[in-house]
Formats: structure tokens, C-alpha cells, sequence
């Protein structure tokens, strides 16, 4: 019998894969289920894994048994970690033994094949079949890196959340590997039955008040995206978007790994403003809040959470601040970038729409598709040459319209319509061109 390997890093991945298997999208349960996790933060010693959280044991008994990735390679790091080559029999040989699987065939399922510790786990079962679940937007942009030739042909699908109906998503296309959504009312399932821990800690938390908007945090500064203060600014804007749309009552739902210090500028804000205001720091996912408190409003810069309070709950999203961020952020290939363009381009923007509504979520791939191909075309060209005439004629009647998605100076490079004409002159003062001509003509005279 087969023995499948989960591989997770946080509670919502662990959920992901959960509602995948519940959804019946790995088989019958005919062989043995081990779900292994992995605490990737940077000292994981002062934190929590994901089987340690409130409300694991609702999604525990999906499997036969549950191990620690940490553990099994310490002292190792899981995201500094990967075998090398000639070793990954004996650690195939280690694993076998250490976790009682036999010489019977081993599926695998894992998130960011591209990375450790999916990608060590990859190459140490070599030949297995791998399955990879993403559980954001970022599994519609192209894959970051390249993938080995043995392992891209052992890739069998990417299982992703279905946030925009009908847009598929880019991630590992470029080798034929298909994408299969993993049906909402599964993972709205599952989330709700984890959430269920959480709610009487918002229920202590909010004390009988319910805020009828919701700021979601990203800590965008400490990705380096943009600077401390801006990013408070930012938490700001949507404060008073929310405001400005009607919500007296405000909560900010802060990312878990952000400083403390940026509800400060938001609570005066709030004083100024006179609304009631909270600052939500607990561990607590969104979607449980949203199942608890049922806003109005979702208001954020361009987190998954906005789409998931939009294609899971029906709440009403809109964005703040993308603009900055479209400008911001670097390199090009930043894999933020997709994620970032599917936001600015679905939502409204909070500070100019007042008539706030649910999202018609049905019409939106048909307009997102050509867009994220281009983005994506654009990040990886290289990855995707058959999107470059499709490119190109977007491009050419779609530019204008568009043009905060795309930088000059990558048009020029990948001479596509919007890029600067490159002139004469211009290469005649290239240091490389000048060289190779140096070169060119030392070889002619001699």
C-alpha cells in the first residue's frame, strides 16, 4: 500500500490539505496518511508549531500519524536544509526506518516545491509522484525557479483555493502540470471547524461588540517592500476609508508577525476620528474571525484575505495602497507581484468608491486572465515564450489602460510594445556593445 506524506508549515496549509483530502481529491484512505510538519520560522525553538495550535485536533484524526520535520534533521534548519545528492538514499534509507514505512512506494504532497523543505523532501524520495497545494494568489504567478527536468515530470498537479473562479493559475504550467481548485465549501469546512477553538477567545476579546469593519495588517516593511512609517500611514488610510464608507466600529487584524507598535498611529487615528477601534494580535486566523464576527467590510493592501472574505463569506472587499506597492515593489520577479495586480485590478480602491458591494467574482477571470499572463509573461519570460505573442498583442491594446502593472524599462528589455526605442547612439555608449566591438576588431586586425 501507498504511504502519503503531508508536508505543512502553518495552520492554514495543514487546512488546505485537509480540505483537499476531505474533498475526496486524494483517493480512499487505503494506505497510511502522515502528516509532517515543519516550523519555518527563524528561531522555531520560541514558537509554536502548527500541532500545537488551537484546533489541530479537529483535523488530526485525517491522519494515521503526526511528525516533526524539525526534529527529524536537527540541528538543521528545515528552510536552510536540503541533502546533497549522493546522500539522499541513505537519508531516504533514514526516513524509512525512523518512520516505519517500509519499502512500499510513498506519495508526496508539499508546498513551494521551489524551496526547502519541500524541495529537500522532493529529492530525497526521488522517485516518487509529488503533489504540490498552494494556498494563496501566488500560485496564479509563474514559478520562481527553475525545476529540474526528474523532478518536473514526477510533479503531478498544483491543488490551489479556487479565490477567482475560472483563472488558472500560472504555477509550474510552463511543464504541463495541471491545476485542480479545491472546492470552497470544503475549506470553509475545515476552517470553520478549526475556528471553532477561537471563538471564545473573540468572544472574550470583543466582549459582545461587533465591528462591522475589519483592517487586515500584512507587516509589508518587514518584507522590505516599503518603510515602517508608510506602512503605519498605510493602516491609516484604510481607517479612514472605513470612515469614510460608515463603520464606526473598526477592527485591525494584525499579521502575527508584526511589531506591536503599529496599532499606535491607528488608536489615535481612531481617537481623532471618534469610532470605537481593536486591535486584534492574537493568534487567530481571518476566516475565523470573519465566520465570528461577520463585518461589512474587509478592508487590506492586496492579502489573500481579502479574497478569501470575498469568495468564501460574500463580505464586500476593497483595497488601499496598491498603488505604492505597484510602484515599490523589486525585483520585477518579485513573487508578491501577481498577487499584488489581482488585488489592484478586482477590488475597488476603499478611498475612491463609496458604494462598497460584494464582488462579481464570476466575471472576473475573463478579465484577469490576459493581465496576469502578461504580468506573469513579463516576471518569467523565459519560463513562458508561448505567452509572448499573446503578450505583445494585449499589450499593444491594453497598455494604456494598464500601465501602472508594468515598468518601461522591462518592456525595453524584452522589446515589447510600451518599452523605449533603443537607439544608435545609445548602444554605441554600452560598455558591453563598446567591448565585444573592441574585441571584434583586435581579432580583424591581428
Amino acid at each position: 500500500m501507498t504511504t502519503q506524506l503531508f508536508f505543512a508549515a502553518t495552520q492554514y496549509a495543514a487546512a488546505t490539505i485537509t480540505a483537499a483530502i476531505r474533498a475526496g481529491q486524494f483517493g480512499p484512505r487505503d494506505g497510511r496518511r502522515l502528516l509532517v510538519v515543519s516550523n519555518v520560522a527563524a528561531v522555531p525553538e520560541v514558537s509554536t508549531p502548527l500541532n500545537e495550535m488551537a484546533g489541530f485536533e479537529k483535523i488530526s484524526p485525517e491522519f494515521d500519524r503526526v511528525l516533526s520535520w524539525n526534529e527529524f534533521i536537527s540541528p538543521h534548519h528545515p528552510v536552510g536544509w536540503s541533502p546533497r545528492a549522493q546522500d539522499a538514499p541513505l537519508w531516504q534509507a533514514s526516513i524509512r526506518r525512523a518512520w516505519d514505512l517500509g519499502d512500499g512506494p510513498v506519495e508526496i504532497a508539499c508546498e513551494s516545491i521551489q524551496a526547502n523543505p519541500s524541495r529537500a523532501v522532493a529529492d530525497i524520495f526521488a522517485d516518487s509522484p509529488v503533489h504540490v497545494y498552494a494556498d494563496g494568489l501566488m500560485s496564479y504567478g509563474p514559478t520562481r525557479n527553475k525545476i529540474p527536468h526528474g523532478l518536473s515530470t514526477r510533479i503531478k498537479r498544483v491543488l490551489h483555493l479556487d479565490l477567482v473562479p475560472g483563472l488558472r493559475p500560472m504555477l509550474l504550467s510552463e511543464y504541463g502540470v495541471p491545476g485542480e481548485p479545491i472546492p470552497n465549501e470544503s475549506i470553509v469546512k475545515v476552517l470553520a471547524e478549526i475556528g471553532e477553538s477561537g471563538e471564545a477567545l473573540l468572544a472574550e476579546k470583543l466582549a459582545g461588540v461587533r465591528p462591522t469593519a475589519v483592517l487586515l495588517g500584512q507587516y509589508l516593511s518587514a518584507l522590505g517592500l516599503i518603510t515602517q512609517d508608510e506602512e503605519e500611514a498605510l493602516h491609516v488610510r484604510m481607517l479612514r476609508a472605513a470612515v469614510r464608507a460608515g463603520h464606526r466600529s473598526v477592527l485591525f487584524k494584525a499579521h502575527p508577525s508584526a511589531p506591536a507598535l503599529y496599532s499606535d498611529a491607528l488608536e489615535a487615528a481612531a481617537r481623532e476620528l471618534g469610532v470605537e477601534f481593536m486591535v486584534l494580535n492574537e493568534p487567530v486566523l481571518a476566516e475565523t474571525l470573519y465566520a465570528f464576527a461577520r463585518p461589512k467590510l474587509v478592508i487590506g493592501c492586496f492579502s489573500t484575505a481579502l479574497m478569501t472574505a470575498s469568495a468564501f463569506f460574500g463580505i464586500p472587499v476593497a483595497r488601499v495602497g496598491t498603488e505604492l506597492l505597484l510602484d515599490r515593489i523589486a525585483p520585477y520577479e518579485n513573487s508578491n507581484r501577481v498577487p499584488l495586480t489581482i488585488i489592484d485590478a478586482a477590488l475597488p480602491d476603499a478611498e475612491q468608491v463609496a458604494d462598497l458591494g460584494p464582488l462579481e467574482l464570476a466575471s472576473l477571470a475573463g478579465e484577469l486572465t490576459p493581465l496576469v499572463n502578461a504580468v506573469g509573461y513579463c516576471m518569467q519570460a523565459r519560463r513562458y515564450p508561448l505567452l509572448r505573442d499573446r503578450t505583445a498583442a494585449w499589450l499593444t491594446t491594453h497598455l494604456a489602460d494598464n500601465q501602472r502593472y508594468f515598468k518601461r524599462r522591462r518592456l525595453t528589455s524584452l522589446r515589447l510594445p510600451g518599452g523605449s526605442v533603443v537607439r544608435a547612439e545609445a548602444l554605441r555608449r554600452n560598455p558591453t556593445v563598446r567591448r565585444v566591438v573592441r574585441k571584434i576588431r583586435a581579432r580583424q586586425a591581428s
